[in-house]
This record gives C-alpha cells, sequence and structure tokens, in this order.
C-alpha cells in the first residue's frame, strides 16, 4: 500500500491504495464518491467517467496511484456551489431518461465547454463519443450542449458590448 494525495472535488484527501487498484475502486470504495459507476468493466461506456486535472477520463482505466497530487473532479463537485448552466439544461430539457450515463455526459460536456466554449456539433459528437446512452440517444444531449455554448457566447457578447 501506498498513500497518495489527490484534490477530490477542491478538497485535499489522503488515502491508502494498493498498486493495482483503479481510481474507479478507489472513488467507490474508499473515498465514498457513488456517481462514477462502472458499466461495461472496460471502460468502454463511459459510466466512470471523471476529470482528471480537468479532462475527461475514464476511471475504471486510471490505476489510483497514478493519481498522486492530481485534482479529481466527479459529478459531486460539478455543481458545489449549484447545478452549472449545463446541468440546467440538461434537466429542463428532460435529457436523460434513467441517468445511469448522465454524471459521464455531464463531466464529459462540462470538459469540452471549459476547453472550447463554442464548439462545433461534430466537436460535441466527438467528446461524448466515449459515453454511451442507451435510453435517450444523443440528439437531446448534443442539441442541449450546443444550446447552453451558444446561451453562453451570446451573453460574453453582451458583457463585452458593454465595457
Amino acid at each position: 500500500m501506498k498513500e497518495i494525495t489527490l484534490r477530490l472535488n477542491g478538497e485535499v484527501r489522503r488515502v491508502a491504495v494498493a498498486p493495482n487498484e483503479t481510481l474507479l475502486d478507489v472513488l467507490r470504495g474508499k473515498l465514498g464518491i457513488k456517481t462514477p459507476k462502472e458499466g461495461c468493466g472496460r471502460g468502454d461506456c463511459g459510466a466512470c467517467t471523471v476529470l482528471l486535472d480537468g479532462r475527461a477520463v475514464r476511471s475504471f482505466l486510471v490505476l489510483a496511484i497514478e493519481v498522486d497530487g492530481q485534482a479529481v473532479t466527479t459529478l459531486e463537485g460539478v455543481g458545489r456551489q449549484g447545478p452549472t448552466a449545463l446541468q440546467k439544461a440538461f434537466v429542463k430539457n428532460n435529457v436523460f431518461q434513467c441517468g445511469f450515463c448522465a454524471p459521464g455526459v455531464v463531466l464529459s460536456a462540462s470538459a469540452l465547454l471549459a476547453d472550447k466554449p463554442q464548439p462545433t456539433e461534430l466537436e460535441v459528437h466527438e467528446a461524448l463519443s466515449g459515453t454511451r446512452c442507451r435510453c435517450t440517444g444523443y440528439e437531446p444531449i448534443v442539441t442541449t450542449v450546443l444550446a447552453v455554448a451558444a446561451r453562453a457566447g451570446r451573453k460574453s457578447a453582451s458583457r463585452r458590448a458593454r465595457s
């Protein structure tokens, strides 16, 4: 066992990990974080997605020992000050049916919008390509991400015009 330190949802945490433990196992089993889930057991479905230093990664494919000193954000950490505009839009548009994929989709889309505030439809599809939604399909998700980006762009342009 080796003790690692990570910033989990903005809070410094220390935890002892075995060399072969995945980040998903540590998050769920040792740190009490339940939104990333094991879906496919291979890292294909995206249910285990978290943000690692702002990048969307599949926590099932990352060894916990590798995240020593890094920031890990789960769905619990995304809306700590209340739901984000993206989360509100997903709810308002009733995008998710069962919700199993929702954490992975929200985190992947959040990472995309942080990196590219005005993504193209192709960029949204690419960002979400690692997350499988078997209930909703992708059109409502993609449409909502693009609408949130457009609204943020209009607000930003309006603020620049007033300055």
